[in-house]
């Protein structure tokens, strides 16, 4: 995409600024609006801190600063960013911007927030990769509670890096306490540890209901081929 954009004369790209390959990979396009956590030309804005849903204060580029979402988990910071950026771009109006994502309620598996039985339930099974699946879990890990439980599904079409990428998110894991792990499916299969595991969705979702947990804060999280979704159907 950004190679056809260099070949436009009036071509423009939204970048996270962030990141550094980002940077490389837009060069030479003409017209590069940035967005992010650090000094650019457009949008920036952090996280505010202790909130159970994401609320983002935007310290340039936006006067109705603070943003407070219906987004579970601090990796959907660039995509708050990312609609502010543009929406600034095509000058929609401030609080038009401001609201629009106040009152986005996610759905379809992405990053729900679902309260049921006493437990807290984070659904993010619309899609997975290594660095969603990273930023998902180190966000899950830093959450408090006691009873943590991870429900993870393979991730889909990583190719030849597939099992060292499903080898590095079971490492991460195992860099924190949580009260059960459980790993389904694909190349999760192939690999050792110490976690529970299942062959698919349905059969995680046997193990969960006889489970029974109480007061619980659980992640639910995989490609869109596993369906981890199916763990939490009635």
């Amino acid at each position: 995409m950004f190679d056809y954009l260099r070949t436009l004369t009036h071509g423009f790209a939204f970048v996270m600024w962030d990141y550094d390959y980002l940077q490389e990979m837009s060069k030479g396009i003409s017209g590069i609006i940035k967005y992010g956590t650090k000094d650019n030309d457009h949008v920036i804005g952090k996280i505010i801190p202790g909130e159970t849903f994401l609320k983002v204060e935007i310290t340039q580029g936006l006067d109705e600063g603070i943003i407070s979402t219906q987004l579970v988990g601090e990796y959907n910071l660039p995509n708050v960013l990312a609609a502010v950026t543009v929406g600034k771009f095509f000058e929609v109006p401030e609080n038009k911007i401001k609201s629009s994502i106040e009152n986005y309620v996610p759905s379809n598996s992405r990053s729900q927030l679902i309260e049921k039985d006493s437990n807290k339930i984070i659904l993010d099974a619309y899609n997975a990769n290594p660095s969603s699946m990273k930023l998902a879990i180190e966000n899950f890990a830093n959450k408090k509670s006691e009873n943590k439980i991870l429900m993870l599904g393979a991730m889909a079409e990583l190719g030849k890096e597939s099992l060292q990428e499903h080898q590095q998110i079971i490492d991460l894991i195992k860099k924190y306490s949580w009260k059960e792990v459980v790993l389904v499916g694909g190349d999760f299969l192939k690999l050792s540890h110490s976690f529970l595991s299942f062959e698919n969705s349905l059969q995680a979702k046997e193990w969960f209901v006889k489970q029974h947990f109480q007061n619980s804060y659980i992640l639910v999280k995989g490609s869109r081929s596993m369906q981890m979704e199916k763990v939490l159907e009635d």
